[in-house]
């Protein structure tokens, strides 16, 4: 079964200093953008972070400090690729989780406004999980037969995606092969934010999906605790993040 696309959909994949949402910086993205009529067009480009890598990011993926001291900041490069996902879905492999949160990161550090409410997410190892549960490397070992050799080089985990996701429709034959159920599928709760932090309930209200508020109608914890919003805005949270909880907030004193 083949993927049927309606506008197109980029396969992205991150190399990072680390793996939190809002402190750490990207160092390679490489993605494959699939047209509808079934066209690739494929790129990959290293980031200097404007940090040091740490040596433990490093023995993941092997990218230097040296690999990208002459490459473009993320900020030198944050318009044009906002232009390359502008108008596409977005699939990944744990994307929903932490590729997209951290790009919509480094684009709100350029004071880039790109939208991500606009695309559907397709998270490929969701429906892994939900069907095989494992990692990257075994899928592609379990729907491609192949081994993935150069795991965690961000060129290889994209096309690994990418492939893994095809042999998907190719196995099951109940899989959705349209991306907006692709999207529903692949979700793991009905996110108001992009780290769900916040998500929606059967009435469409927004609950709290962590800490000692967990369950909790956003709305009404503000208008009760209003100490609790000051204690967001001062936390380890991202900024797609704090500005849901402000939409909120504003939205509650009308």
């Amino acid at each position: 079964m083949k993927l049927t696309l309606r506008r197109p959909i980029i396969f992205f994949d991150l190399e990072t200093t680390g793996t939190n949402i809002t402190a750490d910086r990207i160092v390679e993205i490489s993605l494959i953008k699939l047209m509808p009529n079934g066209e690739e067009i494929t790129k990959t480009r290293r980031i200097n972070p404007e940090c040091p890598i740490p040596a433990e990011a490093t023995a993941v993926h092997h990218i230097t400090d040296d690999d990208v001291k002459d490459c473009p900041t993320f900020k030198q490069v944050a318009k044009s690729l906002a232009e390359i996902f502008k108008g596409c879905d977005i699939a990944g492999f744990n994307s929903n989780r932490f590729d997209v949160p951290l790009l919509d990161e480094e684009f709100q550090r350029a004071n880039v406004d790109f939208d991500f409410t606009k695309a559907r997410f397709v998270d490929v190892q969701t429906i892994f999980h939900k069907k095989e549960p494992r990692n990257l490397v075994a899928a592609y070992r379990f729907y491609c037969d192949r081994d993935l050799t150069q795991a965690h080089s961000a060129n290889a985990d994209t096309r690994a995606t990418y492939e893994v996701l095809m042999a998907q429709l190719e196995k099951y034959e109940d899989l959705p092969n349209e991306v907006e159920e692709l999207a529903k599928f692949s979700s793991q709760n009905n996110n108001v934010d992009l780290m769900g932090r916040l998500i929606y309930n059967d009435k469409g209200e927004e609950i709290i999906n962590f800490g000692k508020y967990k369950g909790k109608v956003a709305a009404k914890v503000l208008h009760d605790d209003p100490g609790y919003y000051d204690w967001i805005m001062k936390g380890d949270f991202s900024k797609n993040t704090k500005d849901v909880f402000t939409k909120i907030r504003l939205r509650s004193k009308k």
